[in-house]
């Protein structure tokens, strides 16, 4: 794939997880909701990442948004930083069994509800930077 295709592709398969996420949330089945949260923004941080790579547009195999934001090139205030850092945790403790218990007992409806309207502003904030001008 070519750097835009592969923008392409980490953009839908991102907007096919949002619609996912919400539907989760939806039925509330909150900690995947915020699973599928966290594989939003990964996956928009990967597209903002082919597209200032185009030179070498295939990003790191690596889940730490944080991470990737850097090796973007992003500028994240402290709000955004705190959100990425805060749904970082959604992708281990959502997976592992040892975490399950925990993350699961703290993802009330209004925990859920703040995190996925954090998810969205930060969705929206990456969106912009992945139109062209």
């Amino acid at each position: 794939m070519n750097s835009l295709e592969l923008i392409n592709f980490w953009i839908e398969s991102s907007d096919r997880d949002y619609e996912t996420m919400l539907k989760n949330f939806e039925t509330k089945q909150y900690t995947w909701s915020l699973f599928i949260g966290h594989l939003v923004l990964e996956k928009l941080l990967k597209a903002v990442y082919a597209k200032v790579n185009q030179n070498s547009p295939y990003p790191p195999k690596i889940h730490n948004l944080n991470v990737i934001a850097e090796k973007c090139g992003l500028e994240l205030n402290d709000r955004q930083t705190k959100i990425l850092f805060t749904c970082n945790s959604f992708n281990i403790s959502a997976r592992y069994e040892d975490y399950k218990n925990e993350f699961y007992k703290k993802c009330t409806e209004e925990y859920t509800k703040e995190q996925i309207d954090n998810i969205k502003e930060v969705r929206k904030w990456l969106k912009e930077k992945l139109t062209y001008k």
